[in-house]
């Protein structure tokens, strides 16, 4: 069945917006998941903004460090570019991740991501 749509959620990961610092996205809970993916977007970018991103995980939403390479799959150079989209995939198996951007200069990017989760209930409601 080619019906993608009833069979994944998608869920707010990191609000588009134009980034002057580093960056924490929301929480995402993982229960009842069995395969998460994010997808981050970018526009422009300001005064050569050197600007990362990179996966982080938690056993308690509270307490995060980052995703070990082995359970990251991605697309993501180093230095995001602008007007560009990402995919990071987690093959962890911690409760909670999100997304966590990075900066190592300049002045801005607008960024965003959403996190897309393939739930074990089916059909997404």
């Amino acid at each position: 069945m080619r019906d993608m749509y009833s069979n994944i959620k998608a869920v707010p990961a990191l609000t588009p917006a134009v980034q002057s610092a580093a960056a924490n996205g929301a929480t995402i809970d993982l229960l009842g998941v069995s395969a998460a993916a994010f997808v981050v977007n970018t526009g422009a970018i300001v005064s050569s903004g050197d600007f990362g991103v990179k996966l982080q995980e938690s056993d308690d939403g509270t307490s995060w460090g980052d995703v070990a390479a082995g359970s990251v799959k991605s697309d993501a150079p180093a230095t995001l570019e602008a007007s560009k989209s990402y995919r990071l995939g987690y093959t962890g198996h911690k409760r909670y991740a999100r997304v966590a951007l990075t900066k190592a200069g300049g002045t801005s990017i607008a960024a965003g991501a959403v996190a897309i989760l393939d739930p074990l209930d089916k059909p997404v409601a």
